[in-house]
This record gives C-alpha cells, structure tokens and sequence, in this order.
C-alpha cells in the first residue's frame, strides 16, 4: 500500500497532503475488490468441477467480459505505481525526521510482509507480501540511484514485464520503480502546474487504450490475464484511468472525488485487509463457490465499498489514521503514534 506523510491538509511537518494520491488509491481500491471477490470465493469453480470432459461450457456470462475489458489488470497497476510513489514520499519524510531513514524503510517493509503473509492465510493470491519482498530487493537499493537511472529502470523492467512474463507480479518491480522516478522528479508535487501535459497524457492514454482493447478482444477475453494483449490494454487504461482522474480533480468535480474516493485511499490497508474477511463470509453464506453469481457479485462489491466509506468517513473524523494503518506507523517508528485528533480549540490555541 502506498503511502505519504500527514493526516490532514497538512502534514505534521508542513509538507502538504496530496489529495489526488488518496483519491487514486480509493478508486483503484474499488477496481481490486470487483476483480478480486471471485478468485477470492472461488466463485464457480464448483460448477466447473461438476462438468465433465464431454459437457457443454455455459456461455460466458456478459458481466465476465465487462469485468475482463474496463478492471481485470487496470487497477492493480494503478496500485503498483502509488506504492512507488508513497515509498518516495516517505523516505523524503524519514530524511528530514531521522539519521537512519532507510532503517525505518525496512522496518515498514518487514510490518507489510507480515500482514501479507497471514493475509495469505485467507486469500493466497493477495499482493503485500509480494509488494514487501520487492520493496525490499528492488525499491530499497533503487534509492541510493540517480532518479534518471531509476526511470530507465522502471521503464526497461515494465517492458520486460509484458513482453517476457505476460504480466502478473512480474510487472510490480518495474511499476514500482516507475513510481519511485515520478515521486522524485516530483510530479505529483506539481501536478497542479501541468494541467496541459496531464491533458496530453490522457488522450493519448485513451486513444491507444481502445486499440488495445480491441486487441484484447480478437485474441479473446477468457484468456485476460495470460496474453501480453490483455497486459498492454491493463497498462493503457491504467494510465487513462489515472491520467483521468488527475484532469477531473482540476475541475469543480474535485470535491465529489475526494468526498467518495479520498477516505477509502486513506485507510486503504485497512479496507484491503478486512474485505477478504468480509467476502470469505459472505461468499460462503451465498454459496458463490457451486455457481456464477454476477449480480451478488457487484451488490456485494457495492454494499462492502459503502459500508467501508462509511467507516473510513467517520473514523477520520476523529483518528488520524486508519487502525492498522497508525499500527503500520507504530513499529516503522518503533514507537506510540499520536492517533487521535485534537479538537479544533486546541489546535487554534497551540497555533
């Protein structure tokens, strides 16, 4: 999970949040629960068991496609290139706070691979402790290199992504390192100052973005996820996806954005975490596992997503940070968090 400094407008040390990576994070957190509520029930598999060499397939439920052509592959990346990002926003935070920021970066990275690994435990195809292991291996030495070398390094490591593993984990060092690069040629700092290039990245994003589609479709959707097609289409609107909301968060939509996405991206950790808690229950509850259930499906994707809006909301109206989110900060700290807000008198009599 990426993540940067502060809990509000501001952060503790006059560093300003940037919204639009909260907002980002929430709304490729929306993407990943759509696509991850089947593997994560192993919704069909049953029916699949039961069918036999001779059986004929049942037609592919048009939901499927939907799901294949506009968020399986799309938001994952999206995820990749924030945890770059967040990584290089807190190492420039660590810098200015601490003699040893990189001991802090691994003590992070140690907290993350431990939550994966017992998130693991209920869901074997989730991403942390594989986010921790690279973060560890790829992203850590990476910050000891000249930004220029780290770009060619996320570039070189995204290509080969595509074209020699189909995508998949493999794609991650790269993203990351793509991330680490945009954070330290400071871009999300700036963006701001770039409505026009944003403008420019975005068309061009979408207009290659449809080819690929259609790329991905004559190649065939029940392959999405194995063929370098589906790949590059995932990568493409990705980056129409973000380039996209970066523009709409110039706009007087940008309140509307923030209000829906913003808390979900912020306490992102804690909403990734107990929705396979959340799912595995109720996927179990609705048998998901004997049959296709498209319309469960999105109602439980909806009903979760509101459910965890509503907590995140409220819960930071009062805490700074998300509860495993501040337990994050605690052991990379190695040390009490403040969590709870000051009232507003209290901050204007300090101020």
């Amino acid at each position: 999970m990426g993540h940067q400094e502060g809990g509000s407008a501001a952060g503790k040390h006059g560093k300003p949040r940037i919204d639009v990576l909260d907002v980002l994070r929430g709304f490729a957190l929306c993407g990943i629960l759509l696509v991850n509520i089947g593997p994560i029930t192993q919704m069909g598999y049953g029916a699949s068991l039961a069918l036999g060499p001779d059986d004929p397939r049942p037609p592919v439920h048009p939901a499927e496609n939907m799901l294949h052509m506009f968020v399986d592959g799309r938001f994952m990346p999206i995820f990749a290139f924030l945890f770059g990002i967040g990584f290089a926003l807190f190492l420039e935070s660590a810098r200015r706070r601490s003699e040893a920021p990189r001991q802090l970066l691994v003590r992070r990275l140690v907290m993350l691979a431990a939550l994966g690994g017992l998130h693991m435990l209920a869901y074997p195809g989730e991403v942390l402790l594989s986010y921790a292991i690279v973060g560890l291996v790829i992203l850590l030495p990476a910050t000891y290199l000249p930004r220029w070398a780290v770009l060619i390094g996320g570039v070189a490591g995204s290509i080969a992504g595509v074209t020699l593993a189909h995508g998949g984990l493999l794609l991650v060092p790269g993203l990351f390192l793509l991330g680490l690069a945009v954070a330290r040629y400071e871009i999300p700092q700036t963006l701001q100052h770039r409505t026009g290039e944003v403008a420019i990245a975005f068309l061009l994003f979408a207009a290659v973005s449809v080819a690929a589609v259609v790329w991905q479709v004559s190649v065939g959707l029940e392959n999405t996820g194995f063929t370098t097609s589906s790949v590059v289409a995932g990568l493409l609107m990705a980056g129409a996806y973000v380039t996209g909301t970066c523009l709409l968060m110039r706009t007087p939509l940008r309140r509307v954005l923030h209000a829906v996405f913003a808390p979900l991206g912020r306490m992102a950790l804690t909403n990734y975490l107990s929705a396979t808690l959340v799912v595995l229950l109720v996927g179990w509850l609705l048998d998901f596992y004997s049959r296709d259930q498209y319309g469960a499906l999105f109602a439980l994707a909806a009903g979760l997503l509101t459910a965890q809006w509503a907590f995140s909301t409220l819960w930071l109206t009062h805490f700074r940070y998300g509860p495993l989110e501040w337990a994050w900060r605690c052991v990379t700290w190695w040390g009490i968090v403040p969590l709870r807000r000051q009232p507003e008198r209290a901050i204007g009599v300090a101020a």
